[in-house]
């Protein structure tokens, strides 16, 4: 049975593409479905993929291939919580190697302008910390990086 709340994610026919990116980089998801549209639309012809349906790390997808009006940006972006450096690494790298961008705090983009927070749950942690000097060590250490550096946050923890 399909979920009752499903994320749509607007592309630019590239819906499938991203999404088997993701289905590839991504542990627990896959591409589900492909639709294709039953007549003419704004953005396409009958016979285009309009939809695919995908899980994002469990989370259920729906990408619509709508056309350019509208665009990603970082008013939306997925927060994935990493257990390591080597995760971090893993899933940054395939990100920005493939097409995206680096920025700023643990943040970056995808080739379609999808932002991802790969954020490691050292640092979440640390800054949620009840001791407000080691919060503001951890936050102050993640100010300086675009990918997380976790031994740099831990040493941060411990002043």
């Amino acid at each position: 049975m399909a979920s009752k709340n499903t994320i749509c994610l607007w592309f630019n026919g590239t819906a499938q593409d991203a999404a088997e990116f993701y289905a590839k980089t991504f542990p627990d998801s896959a591409v589900q479905a492909v639709h294709r549209a039953p007549g003419d639309y704004p953005a396409g012809k009958q016979g285009d993929i309009l939809t695919v349906e995908f899980t994002v790390m469990g989370i259920p997808c729906l990408g619509l291939n709508g056309g350019p009006v509208f665009t990603h940006s970082e008013a939306f972006s997925f927060q994935v919580a990493t257990d390591d450096q080597e995760e971090t690494d893993r899933l940054w790298n395939a990100i920005v190697s493939n097409g995206g961008q680096e920025s700023e705090c643990g943040w970056c983009k995808d080739k379609w302008g999808l932002s991802w927070q790969i954020t490691p749950r050292v640092l979440t942690d640390a800054i949620a910390n009840p001791n407000p000097a080691v919060a503001k060590r951890a936050f102050d250490a993640m100010m300086t990086m675009r990918k997380i550096d976790i031994a740099k946050i831990e040493a941060a923890v411990r002043g």
